[in-house]
């Protein structure tokens, strides 16, 4: 059967597809569609009982949750993530930083900044500055290391995911040289930039218009 995995175009989609392609591992790609909330419908439930993307089914086995999927890859594969105690947890300290940080920050930005229709400037400015915060704590760590934990791992593509679009939530990276360079590093890896055209430009440009519609709410 195989790896199907069942994404749209926003960046817990590309954290699934970027790791994929990291790992070379052959997959079928689903691509759901938002403006037909086909996240919400039966069968896809059945996967995802969420209703959010990524989905992730490996021989008639569903995972949902973009770390958790990143996680059962890596483990799977012995690559992107060590397999003693302190290295696997350097990975998933900022795999964590990312979900619980990162990807919730800047998803409110992105939707006060860019999607709701009201300018509520506090709420805006709440979490442009909370972004800006998380990304100097990222820029801090990178001046001593060159990846996020001892070497490339799954944390490093979980939040290259969602930071190099830092100017989507209206937040700079100035002063930020360190973060910058990581940002071009990663970005330059040949299976991220696979990953990243996943679904493919064309389908990608739909999706994401369905997004700026409704915000990230079907995200994980």
């Amino acid at each position: 059967m195989g790896i199907t995995l069942y994404t749209a175009a926003t960046p817990n989609g590309w954290k699934a597809s970027i790791t994929l392609e990291e790992l070379a591992l052959p997959y079928e790609l689903k691509t759901i569609s938002f403006d037909e909330n086909e996240q919400k419908s039966d069968w896809y439930l059945k996967i995802n009982p969420n209703g959010r993307i990524p989905a992730l089914v490996d021989d008639g086995f569903p995972i949902f949750e973009s770390g958790a999927i990143m996680t059962y890859l890596a483990e799977k594969t012995g690559k992107l993530m060590p397999t003693d105690l302190k290295g696997k947890t350097k990975v998933m300290q900022w795999l964590m930083f990312q979900m619980g940080g990162v990807g919730p920050m800047m998803g409110q930005a992105n939707v006060f900044f860019r999607y709701f229709p009201e300018k509520i400037q506090p709420a805006i400015d709440r979490y442009q500055r909370e972004t800006r915060r998380l990304l100097e704590v990222l820029d801090g760590h990178l001046a001593n290391n060159e990846y996020l934990a001892d070497d490339y791992s799954i944390a490093d593509i979980a939040n290259w995911s969602w930071v190099h679009s830092y100017q989507w939530s209206g937040v700079n990276i100035e002063g930020l040289d360190h973060l910058a360079r990581w940002i071009d590093l990663v970005g330059a890896r040949p299976a991220v930039q696979r990953g990243r055209d996943i679904p493919t430009p064309r389908d990608r440009a739909a999706e994401e218009a369905a997004a700026a519609k409704t915000g990230p709410q079907m995200l994980s």
